[in-house]
């Protein structure tokens, strides 16, 4: 431990003899420093023992010392040591006065011992201290090291928690609590959700200090947290929280390094692994799209569990500025797009390692974070500015990336993680159920699901959903409305002449399916006067209207153009 001035008075060399504060003695010593000025204060720090022999001061003056004394506590002094036989042959009863006053520790120095003894003796007990330390911290890193090959990270965050006498906890790149030592620290971690977000939008390494986690009602609970980044890329993957009663000590703040480099050596694959990865999954997903079930199993041995034969979805999104691009694209450029099939696409969007960047990165984490809190199996394939997903039917991560979407679109803060102030829009697609055997089929529809939500102007539309609804609202794009307005227009300009209201009389007779009578009821006129104007219909489009295809597209164009 480092000394104090209770170690002093007892070292046995150096014969100091306590003249004044007797019960502070158990303070710590910084340092030993002589100075004879009669301000010494601008030149402390804090902590020291300050040796003097009162060449300079008038140590009999009750008032110069109570001013003296009082000026040293206040600068956080924590002792006096004042040599007797040197200026003045007893230490002078002003100072003595002055020191017990202020609870100043007040030392005798004999004749015999020089302020030089003191000064090596605490410096060779700080040399010590410092030396315990670190033998203490190589003995923590290796328990930790062990500890971690042994049982992974939870054995780490048990011997961790066990040298700093406090607790540990481990959270995730979405905030959540993923593990904690001891047990009972749970709820405690759980608390500070929000501040290791924060801490995840502040470039890494960072790192931050926590007080108070308790309330008036639990004093016991008033932890002093650290909170750390782990991870060397932009954005940190999860953080590690060190809870204890006070400040950390050298030893204690060598193991909690340690545990830093070794968690995120456990949490991080290396880049060369992970782009390894990518490749796999890339190469699982392509042969599942090309009907090769069977082969995509045996490439993927156990990687994802039970995820490829179990009921899954497709996740097709896209940032919603490539998305744009894509609905602007020539109809060639698009089916290029959708032949080259996922794992094909390089674009400046992916970060290093195919990582990608902005909304799309953001989407990869709330995904990822959701299925390893579940404990479920997740296929991730980015292409740039397209990423594709592959997940459990009715699981957490699905559910995830709808909440996520659903927050989006209604324009709140997402329920997951969201760094920077730079997240461009997101455009996402979901499939319906799907297995195995037809995945290729679930890939078309996230694509026609990202479509439609893309022409929609929505975050995420579910095929599911457009089975079940209408297909007049995918009517609501720009080029079937130019499509009913050039097919309609002849009969407008007609009716706009005063003439007859010929696209009334068709809208009538159309959602009659052609019953003539029924027809020229609704409009109220005799069904030979709507027989005339279907004649006219015909004559003016140059169309029949016994073709059902040319009814068909004349109910459409009409229905297009109703909400204008």
């Amino acid at each position: 431990m480092a000394p104090t001035l209770a170690s002093l008075v007892h070292h046995s060399a150096l014969k100091l003899t306590v003249r004044a504060g007797e019960d502070r003695l158990d303070v710590p010593v910084r340092w030993a420093h002589v100075s004879e000025l009669a301000d010494p204060v601008p030149y402390m720090e804090g902590g020291e023992l300050l040796l003097i022999t009162a060449l300079k001061l008038d140590a009999e003056d009750s008032e110069a010392m109570h001013r003296y004394v009082k000026r040293l506590a206040g600068a956080g002094v924590v002792g006096l040591g004042f040599a007797v036989g040197v200026n003045y042959d007893e230490v002078p009863e002003a100072l003595v006065a002055a020191a017990r006053q202020e609870g100043l520790p007040l030392l005798e120095v004999p004749r015999r011992t020089p302020f030089l003894a003191i000064s090596k003796a605490v410096s060779a007990a700080i040399a010590a201290d410092q030396y315990r330390a670190v033998t203490a911290g190589f003995a923590a890193q290796r328990e930790l090291t062990r500890q971690t090959l042994a049982h992974g990270p939870e054995g780490l965050l048990a011997a961790l928690a066990a040298q700093v006498d406090g607790w540990a906890a481990l959270y995730d790149a979405s905030g959540a609590v993923v593990a904690t030592a001891p047990e009972w620290a749970g709820r405690r971690a759980a608390r500070l959700t929000a501040d290791v977000q924060r801490l995840r939008e502040r470039p890494a390494p960072a790192s931050s200090v926590v007080g108070g986690t308790g309330n008036a009602e639990h004093p016991e609970n008033a932890d002093r947290v650290e909170l750390h980044s782990l991870g060397t890329s932009r954005r940190p993957r999860s953080a590690l929280a060190v809870g204890t009663a006070a400040a950390l000590g050298t030893a204690e703040r060598y193991a909690v390094h340690s545990a830093i480099a070794l968690l995120t050596l456990t949490t991080e694959r290396s880049r060369s692994l992970h782009e390894a990865g990518l490749r796999i999954d890339a190469a699982v997903l392509r042969m599942l799209l090309a009907g090769e079930p069977d082969h995509a199993r045996t490439v993927a041995g156990d990687l994802y569990g039970g995820l490829l034969d179990a009921p899954f979805r497709m996740i097709v999104a896209e940032q919603a500025s490539a998305s744009a691009a894509r609905a602007h694209a020539g109809p060639h450029a698009r089916a290029a797009a959708a032949r080259s099939g996922p794992g094909t696409d390089a674009s400046s969007t992916a970060g290093p390692a195919g990582e990608p960047l902005g909304a799309l990165g953001t989407l990869v984490e709330v995904v990822e974070s959701a299925a390893a809190r579940s404990g479920e199996a997740v296929l991730v394939v980015p292409e740039g500015e397209r990423l594709v997903v592959l997940a459990t039917d009715g699981g957490a991560a699905v559910a995830a990336c709808a909440e996520h979407a659903s927050a989006l679109e209604a324009g709140r803060p997402a329920p997951e993680p969201m760094t920077g102030g730079d997240q461009e829009g997101l455009v996402v697609g979901l499939s319906a159920p799907s297995g195995p055997i037809a995945a290729s089929t679930a890939y078309r529809q996230a694509e026609q699901a990202l479509s439609v939500a893309r022409r929609r102007g929505r975050v995420c539309v579910e095929h599911e959903h457009l089975a079940a609804g209408s297909v007049l609202p995918l009517l609501a794009d720009d080029a079937v409305r130019a499509f009913a307005d050039g097919l309609l227009r002849a009969l407008r300009d007609h009716d706009a002449t005063g003439r007859g209201d010929l696209v009334a009389s068709l809208r009538a007779w159309l959602s009659r399916h052609g019953q003539w009578d029924a027809a020229a009821a609704d409009l109220g006129v005799h069904r030979h006067t709507l027989r005339y104007r279907m004649r006219r219909v015909e004559e003016i489009l140059g169309r029949s209207l016994d073709d059902p295809d040319v009814r068909m597209e004349l109910w459409l164009a009409l229905k297009a153009t109703s909400a204008e």
